[in-house]
């Protein structure tokens, strides 16, 4: 009888290994549910930069307002009639 006992409980463990520790074990599972969540995290962050992204493309091609300031910072373009001045500091 303890023969049987023992015969059965190795395969208990035996049955249970792939359970824990095998190729869809929960091992795996709880390192995917991790990858999971931290990839929804990425996705988030990228959502909104693809809908500031998108915003400022409406509004390029709605107004002139955003070009006329992306035409002026980055451009140093002026107006007609338009004085520009610019101070520079001395270094200490």
């Amino acid at each position: 009888m303890k023969i049987l006992a023992g015969v059965l409980a190795a395969l208990i463990v035996l049955i249970q290994y792939p359970l824990w520790l095998g190729k869809g074990g929960w091992v795996h599972a709880w390192e995917a549910e991790g990858k999971v969540a931290a990839q929804r995290a990425r996705n988030g962050q990228l959502e909104l930069r693809n809908a500031a992204l998108a915003a400022e493309v409406t509004d390029l091609k709605q107004g002139t307002d955003a070009i006329e300031e992306r035409a002026r910072y980055e451009l140093g373009m002026v107006k007609q009639d338009e004085v520009f001045f610019q101070i520079v500091e001395e270094k200490k």
